[in-house]
């Protein structure tokens, strides 16, 4: 059945589409709500030549250009996530969501300070807090940090998300926003399962994030969730209704191409069987997430990933110097 609308266009008007990169054509021409960016985006898009001059400017502005240190090179990196994210707000209404170095995910105290260090920069700017969602791993000290943040007026974004244990935590955190990561589940499954299709309802990064706003909106939790890391627009479209979708530039393309009806799959009147689940404390939180093999795995190669990325964008950064 055709549409006189496109998926997309039909997603947008139950679901908050976000802009899953850093590249602003690509923002500006799919008009999201939101945009969010990681390490791995920015690094991509600083390289790319539209952008060259902007990276200049942060660089030449970092301390008169001379990183010889770890602490210009970190100001530096903190200078340049906030110099792309108010580029992008000038093509977005809503929120951008800027990351704390993911070498931090294990420690809630500095966190907490590079979170305040990088509202400051945004406030110097002009962008009130309300306009950014700080990002962290989905870690116990990471949802500590979001907790403390919310009091202080600081949004969240919890991301690296891949169980019930981590969403659970951090909703009762308070935290704004939770990112679960929907391809990056269905990529360990396969290769844990061998199996090499799934149905898009039986898909367990769906069924994970299905879930979790099912639990959310049983229990009235407010905290935002915000479907992540698709590889395919079929899990887009079963996911369609969820609060918020951050969806890449090629899936975005693939939807605004596709003029099929979307029918709504997540609504907070229709989350079945009541979920039951109770809180624990942190050893809960731990012992439940690392019997989790999935999630263990896929949130230390995720931090993993997003260091290795940090680290080479800082390499980067110090060969032009």
């Amino acid at each position: 059945m055709t549409n006189s609308k496109s998926k997309l266009a039909q997603l947008k008007e139950m679901t908050t589409v976000v802009a899953d990169t850093g590249d602003f054509d690509a923002i500006k021409q799919y008009s999201p709500q939101d945009a969010t960016t990681n390490p791995s985006l920015l690094l991509k898009a600083a390289q790319m030549p539209a952008y060259r001059s902007l990276v200049d400017s942060v660089v030449a502005s970092s301390l008169n250009g001379r990183l010889s240190s770890s602490e210009q090179l970190s100001d530096c990196m903190d200078r340049l996530s906030v110099a792309f994210g108010l580029k992008i707000l000038e093509q977005i209404p809503g929120r951008v969501s800027t990351e704390v170095d993911a070498r931090l995910s294990f420690d809630a105290p500095r966190s907490i300070e590079k979170a305040r260090h990088l509202i400051r920069l945004y406030e110097q700017a002009g962008i009130g807090a309300d306009r950014v969602l700080i990002k962290m791993a989905s870690t116990w000290e990471g949802i500590r940090a979001a907790e403390q943040l919310e009091k202080e007026g600081i949004n969240c974004n919890l991301t690296l998300l891949f169980n019930f244990t981590q969403a659970a935590a951090a909703a009762d955190a308070g935290a704004f926003l939770i990112s679960p990561f929907v391809g990056r589940i269905l990529d360990w499954y396969k290769i844990s399962t061998g199996l090499t299709e799934y149905e898009p309802a039986d898909d367990p990064g769906v069924q994970s994030v299905t879930r979790i706003y099912n639990y959310y909106k049983q229990n009235g939790y407010k905290t935002v969730v915000m479907g992540a890391s698709f590889r395919n627009t079929d899990e887009i479209t079963e996911l369609a209704g969820c609060d918020r979708l951050t969806i890449s530039p090629q899936l975005l393309q693939a939807l605004d191409d596709d003029f099929g009806q979307l029918e709504r799959k997540l609504s907070p009147s229709d989350t079945g069987s009541r979920i039951h689940y109770t809180l624990g404390s942190e050893s809960k939180f731990r012992f439940e997430l690392n019997a989790d093999a999935m999630a263990t795995e896929k949130l230390a190669e995720g931090i993993r990933g997003f260091v290795s990325d940090q680290i080479k964008l800082e390499t980067w950064l110090k060969d032009l110097t």
